[in-house]
């Protein structure tokens, strides 16, 4: 598992982190893997389909009129 080694923090800033920390009935490490999960954690979920559709939507959008093409797929050849 990859380790972080985060250098120079005020004083002040690790006292709290202790006191949360403490409070949180947690070590000062897991105290602080915490925050940064949730400092780096998505707020929703990103939704790829839905935002190229608002995408397009922003110009106009586009009406396509494709079929699906239901012809069997032929397998690769290996040689």
């Amino acid at each position: 598992m990859p380790a972080v080694t985060v250098r120079n923090i005020p004083e002040k800033t690790h006292r709290a982190l202790k006191v949360r920390a403490a409070k949180n009935g947690r070590s000062t490490e897991a105290e602080i893997r915490i925050i940064l999960e949730e400092a780096v954690a998505s707020r929703r979920p990103l939704k790829i389909g839905a935002e190229l559709a608002a995408f397009g939507q922003r110009f106009g959008g586009v009406d396509l009129k494709i079929a699906r093409d239901k012809t069997p797929a032929k397998p690769a050849p290996f040689a």
